[in-house]
């Protein structure tokens, strides 16, 4: 290869190695913002964070209410909303009820909610309300779907089992989701929350 041609390839190779290097410095301190800022928490703990789907608006699907009114999760736009789903026959659902009415009492207000939504049937409505009285001492509200139809419509992630925790930011986007339990009152599931409340601020 003549010394002409070798000089042009590797000054165009060293050009285009900078150019990745500029692009990606560019990106990290002023570029385009990431869709997963929060992947930093996925360990300990956490290793089991899920942020395939993050930046994901989950669908319109209804579900009751306290009261017995249709809402939808866009109603609760405004605050960051920790989801998770649970059935009174779901032994790891009963065990991680009691942290997720803990992370309500130490965060819950006007930036932040545990909407818990039961999957149980309709006849199960009232011992479910009852025992998530129970398991949290009464600090989340009760929320229901018996037809299961807000499982398949939280983005393109199906939820496969219970519980699963999807954490959404203020704007309805997902964050994360974790499948299965998890203690929601340890210190870095606290820290998750408040970094998501504080980036709503």
């Amino acid at each position: 290869m003549p010394a002409t041609v070798r000089r042009v390839l590797i000054t165009a190779m060293l050009l285009g190695l900078v150019a990745a290097i500029v692009h990606v410095l560019l990106s990290a301190v002023g570029g385009r913002p990431s869709t997963r800022p929060y992947e930093r928490f996925a360990g300990g703990a956490l290793e089991g964070l899920d942020f395939a789907y993050a930046g994901e608006v989950p669908g319109d699907t209804g579900f009751l209410g306290p009261d017995g009114e249709t809402l939808r999760l866009a109603d609760f736009r405004g605050k960051v909303v920790l989801l998770n789903l649970w059935a009174t026959w779901c032994a790891p659902c009963e065990r991680e009820m009691p942290t997720l009415g803990a992370l309500q009492s130490a965060r819950g207000g006007p930036d932040f909610e545990v909407v818990a939504i039961s999957v149980d049937d309709d006849e199960k409505a009232d011992e479910a309300r009852t025992s998530l009285a129970d398991w949290t001492g009464g600090t989340l509200r009760f929320f229901h779907a018996p037809d299961y139809a807000i499982t398949y419509d939280l983005g393109a992630g199906t939820v496969r089992g219970f519980p699963t925790s999807i954490l959404y930011d203020a704007e309805g986007r997902e964050v994360a989701r974790y499948a299965g339990e998890l203690d929601w009152s340890g210190y870095e599931t606290v820290a998750l929350v408040d970094a998501v409340i504080a980036g709503k601020r």
